[in-house]
């Protein structure tokens, strides 16, 4: 299991973008995450007409560490640290240290 997963909304701690926060849309494998209007970049791309796609500059976000996003805590309204803990069931879930409150409902 993940702290971080696809669809959780998550705050920049440290970088260009410090303090702004988005979406999680791709967990990738080596520890980074794509995060909607985060960590864009601009990119020359060359026109395909097969495809249809005009060519110029685009806006790309490109993946940011794992590390220096939070999860975004709406309790508190910052971002927060995830552990995990065991419920009496046997479920593993994810909650937040500040509030030990319960990420995943």
């Amino acid at each position: 299991m993940q702290k971080i997963k696809t669809g959780d909304e998550v705050i920049v701690r440290v970088g260009k973008d410090k303090g702004k926060s988005g979406r999680v849309t791709q967990v990738l494998k080596n520890n980074k995450i794509l995060v909607e209007g985060i960590n864009q970049v601009k990119k020359s791309q060359k026109p395909n007409p097969n495809d249809g796609t005009q060519g110029g500059f685009v806006t790309k976000d490109m993946p940011i560490e794992v590390s220096n996003v939070g999860l975004y805590n709406p309790v508190t309204k910052k971002a927060d640290r995830v552990g995990f803990k065991f419920l009496e069931d046997g479920k593993k879930v994810r909650y937040f240290k500040s509030t030990n409150e319960i990420v995943d409902a």
